[in-house]
Parts: structure tokens; C-alpha cells; sequence
């Protein structure tokens, strides 16, 4: 028998307590400020409470909800105003050491399909399988993605300390 907490509509307190957290840090990744990633996330819960699958596991629930928090932020990435407007004021309090940020500044400034599977694979630890499910794309997309990912990070790195 599954959960209340695994049911559409379930209690919603509790998987905001278990995901709530790691949903944030990926949507704060994706758009840099507090309030955008607020918004995210509402849209997420909403998602889940009225139009969630019946999930067979925690692990369905939580690449579900990823899979829904990241395609939010690409949504709201795609909007005009936000194309032209960048904040990252909120970002600070996230990272304990100002290297940590330094590297986040170069991952968020990559694409947006480079920076899901970078993010997911760093800074979550998911496999690459993992990645591929819950992004619904290949295995070998999510190791291209992650090579070309690292390609641009490297050269924007060098290219930093050259300058």
C-alpha cells in the first residue's frame, strides 16, 4: 500500500520536507534568484498536488518532481523579461566557500540543457541513468551533454585565468 505522501495529493507538508531543499538549490541553479525559485516551486506543489501520477515509489515521486521544478525553470527561462534580467544577488548564502560560488557562476552561465545535467551529476549525484530518466532523454545524450557541458566550463574557466 502506498503512502499518503506517494498518492496525488497526498500530504504534501511531507515531501515538501523531504524534497523541498534539494527542489530549491536545482531551481536556484537554473534562475539565480530567490523569488523566481519561490515561484518554481509553488508551481511544482501545485503540479503535484493536481496532476501528479500515481507514483510506484519515492524515488518516482522525486525524479517526477525534478523532472517537473526543471522544466518550470526552463518555462520560465523562456519568457522575454526574464532573458533580459539576471540576479544572482540571492546565490551567496547557498555556498560555503567562495571558490564553490566562483564554479556555480560558470555553471549557471552554460546552456540551459548543459547546466541540468551538470547540476544533476555534480551537485545531486545522480547517475547518468538517473539523469537520463528523469529528463526523459538518452543515456548517451546525458554523457553528451555532460562532456560538451564540461568542454564550455573548462574553456570559460582558462579563459578567465588568462585574463
Amino acid at each position: 500500500m502506498l503512502s499518503d505522501s506517494l498518492r496525488p495529493g497526498g500530504d504534501i507538508t511531507e515531501v515538501y520536507q523531504l524534497y523541498g531543499s534539494m527542489l530549491f538549490k536545482i531551481a536556484m541553479v537554473h534562475l539565480g534568484n530567490k523569488q523566481d525559485v519561490e515561484e518554481a516551486l509553488q508551481e511544482t506543489f501545485i503540479k503535484l498536488m493536481y496532476k501528479s501520477p500515481p507514483f510506484t515509489d519515492r524515488e518516482h515521486q522525486k525524479a517526477w518532481l525534478i523532472r517537473v521544478v526543471t522544466n518550470q525553470c526552463k518555462n520560465m527561462q523562456g519568457s522575454l523579461w526574464r532573458r533580459r534580467v539576471i540576479r544572482m544577488e540571492d546565490m551567496d548564502e547557498y555556498f560555503e566557500q567562495s571558490s564553490d560560488r566562483s564554479l556555480m557562476d560558470h555553471v549557471i552561465k552554460l546552456p540551459f540543457k548543459y547546466k541540468a545535467v551538470i547540476h544533476l551529476f555534480y551537485y545531486e549525484d545522480y547517475s547518468v541513468r538517473q539523469i537520463a530518466g528523469i529528463l526523459q532523454i538518452s543515456e548517451s545524450a546525458v554523457k553528451m551533454r555532460l562532456a560538451r557541458g564540461r568542454q564550455l566550463l573548462k574553456m570559460d574557466l582558462e579563459s578567465e585565468v588568462e585574463s
